[in-house]
């Protein structure tokens, strides 16, 4: 009795404040099915680049390079008409300090992003007719809370005059478009994925703080549900009525459907609010302290562009035009060039001819092999999606990035079990993960975002399920919601008027 009593009091009282965090939980995951929160796509970022003019007179990298005084092997080299409005190389030296802005065309090292900069890159962005408005300058706001932004911070805010209102955000390092964000979805958001994540938490006093009170949330939220999933079958009869006819005791229109839509729903509720905690990641129980890959070994040395190699001229003319960027990489041991259009997989040409450029298999097979010091158990290739290697639509949390088919698996023999995703048109690593992760994927994106082939596949029968789902939980929660305010009522209203004889017994002492 002592521990049914319990069960009551915990589940009662933790519901008098998780339940309204439900309720805004299920009906925000309902609006990022279709909203996500703000990000720029790299099929986006191309597609607004300016296509790359085979007749201007651009420098070769090494010219442009030296010009601006960069010497030593890079990390990573594109060529784009990014920063500004102007075609730019975008250096990262391999000691990764920055990433260095070089004008194409004259050999000067980018020194500020000023407001006519980060106006002239909105306007290339935009395109032709679209007025642009600078509103300053920032650090983070609501829709940029990313860590993948630290590194461009501050970020220039430009709003477009465009159908439909876009607001850009200009890196203050490179001048480049990092983020896009039309009215639409700046709207949505905070319905949907900002208030989802708790985001009002972010970027003030309680940002330190944040991934702690989402996890403890989460966690009330789980003994929550335990609980009132306990409570509630204790109280339903499943062989005999009560008096009233009813399996449930309760007479009241909220208790009797909160009891019953509580059975119903108790494990997807659950199991939502499991998942979501899972993908915090806490106390990082996810991370395996596997090695980094070793890059550099796979790729036969660091990123290196000599006088001789082709020119842009000459790589442009090469590719048929169309082009918006220039990307140098190296791959088992060659140095190649990645043309990139608007759409589509990228030509590869070789970094020296400007011909097109096969990889060899044999040479893939082997640069793939030095990625870790223990032995490749096999190699398998995937020509439609599976479990862990799948595709899901941009605005959505795991989406946006490219997964090419066919790819290579490259599984390995070492004590983390790891899998390695490999472009075998380009030799790119696109991903990896290792058992951890893996299993992170089944508790969170599957339990979570249901990223189950079958069923996404067979869309708007995902649709469907969800929002059904959803609306459950919701009903479920904002029972619990009035359930609890009016209970916290009673027992404020109990506590004033015990309180209230009290004052009224004292006598009334007036001065003399």
């Amino acid at each position: 009795m002592h521990l049914k009593r319990w069960l009551f009091l915990v589940h009662r009282w933790l519901g008098v404040l998780a339940c309204a965090f439900f309720a805004m939980w299920f009906v925000s995951g309902v609006v990022m099915m279709y909203v996500g929160y703000p990000k720029l796509t790299e099929a986006e970022r191309l597609r607004h680049l300016p296509v790359l003019d085979a007749a201007a007179p651009l420098l070769g990298p090494r010219q442009a390079l030296d010009a601006a005084g960069m010497a030593g092997p890079l990390r990573s080299l594109r060529l784009a008409a990014a920063s500004g409005g102007r075609a730019v190389y975008l250096a990262e030296p391999a000691s990764g300090r920055g990433v260095a802005v070089v004008d194409a065309q004259t050999g000067a090292l980018l020194q500020a992003v000023d407001r006519a900069h980060a106006l002239a890159s909105a306007r290339a962005y935009a395109g032709e007719g679209v007025a642009v408005a600078h509103r300053g300058t920032i650090g983070e706001d609501a829709f940029t809370h990313s860590r993948a932004l630290d590194r461009h911070r501050p970020l220039h805010v430009v709003d477009l005059a465009d159908a439909e209102s876009t607001r850009l955000y200009v890196s203050g390092s490179t001048g480049e478009v990092v983020r896009d964000a039309p009215r639409a979805e700046r709207l949505w958001n905070y319905a949907g994925a900002w208030i989802h994540w708790l985001y009002p938490l972010r970027g003030g006093a309680l940002d330190p703080y944040w991934a702690d009170i989402v996890n403890c949330l989460s966690i009330a939220g789980i003994a929550l549900a335990l609980t009132g999933t306990v409570v509630g079958v204790m109280r339903w009869r499943f062989r005999r009525a009560y008096r009233s006819g009813s399996h449930s005791p309760y007479q009241g229109f909220m208790m009797r459907w909160h009891h019953v839509t509580g059975l119903l729903f108790a494990l997807v509720t659950l199991t939502w609010i499991f998942s979501g905690l899972m993908s915090m990641n806490p106390w990082r129980i996810f991370d395996s302290g596997a090695p980094a890959l070793r890059l550099e070994a796979m790729n036969g040395g660091p990123l290196t562009v000599a006088a001789d190699d082709a020119t842009p001229a000459a790589l442009l003319a090469a590719t048929g035009g169309g082009v918006r960027e220039l990307r140098w990489v190296r791959v088992a041991g060659r140095s190649l060039v990645l043309a990139s259009g608007a759409g589509g997989r990228p030509l590869v040409r070789d970094a020296r001819s400007a011909a097109p450029h096969l990889l060899d298999p044999g040479e893939l097979r082997g640069a793939v092999a030095r990625l870790l010091p223990d032995p490749v158990q096999r190699i398998e290739v995937l020509h439609a999606y599976d479990s862990h290697y799948y595709a899901r639509e941009a605005h959505t949390m795991t989406g946006g990035n490219e997964r090419p088919l066919p790819v290579w698996r490259v599984v390995f023999g070492d004590a983390h079990a790891t899998w390695v995703h490999v472009d075998p048109q380009t030799g790119a690593v696109l991903g990896r993960s290792d058992s951890l992760r893996r299993l992170s994927r089944w508790l969170f994106a599957m339990l979570h975002s249901w990223d189950w082939l079958p069923l996404l596949e067979r869309r708007p029968a995902w649709d469907l399920l969800l929002i059904a789902l959803s609306a459950g939980g919701t009903l479920l929660s904002l029972t619990g919601v009035v359930i609890g305010w009016r209970r916290l009522g009673r027992k404020l209203r109990a506590s004033a008027g015990r309180r209230a004889p009290a004052r009224s017994a004292r006598p009334n002492r007036r001065p003399a």
